[in-house]
């Protein structure tokens, strides 16, 4: 056989190489699960928003977006003697298959100059944007549906 012919014969197996390929890299993913937001009383300016991530493989949680707020940010808390402390984090590693829990007590979402109140049953739209460890980019639309402003927290829901 020809070269040529040799190259016409192997054109459909180069093709669905690529396509496996591909179709794997498309299924690269991070998951969200549990999504929810607390909801507020008349007049009150910010809310958190939990949830659990997983990313099939190293990645980083680079920013979290909402139009039902002024600003959105990333948050941590910590526990240092008696005294808790909230401060915003760039970013979040999301370790490869390792569930990281976004809870009052931790990582999460802080929504700031609410834009309305935010009622039990609202979905929250939150925007999502994720960085593999190869710098492929992600952005993932969520609804987080408030619960009720007394609520336990995403540790103690399930």
């Amino acid at each position: 056989m020809n070269p040529a012919a040799k190259m016409k014969a192997l054109r459909p197996f180069t093709f669905l190489a690529v396509a496996l390929s591909l179709s794997g890299y498309a299924m690269a993913q991070t998951t969200v699960e549990d999504a929810w937001a607390r909801a507020t009383v008349p007049g009150q300016p910010a809310t958190g928003a939990f949830m659990t991530l997983t990313a099939d493989s190293d990645s980083t949680l680079l920013s979290v977006q909402s139009p039902a707020a002024k600003d959105t940010q990333i948050h941590q808390s910590t526990m240092k003697g008696d005294v808790m402390s909230m401060l915003p984090v760039d970013e979040v590693s999301l370790p490869a298959g390792e569930p990281v829990v976004f809870d009052a007590n931790g990582y999460h979402v802080m929504l700031m100059g609410l834009v309305k109140q935010v009622k039990e049953g609202d979905a929250v739209p939150l925007t999502l944007k994720i960085k593999n460890a190869q710098g492929k980019e992600e952005t993932l639309e969520v609804n987080a549906v408030a619960r009720a402003l007394n609520a336990p927290d995403h540790a103690h829901a399930h």
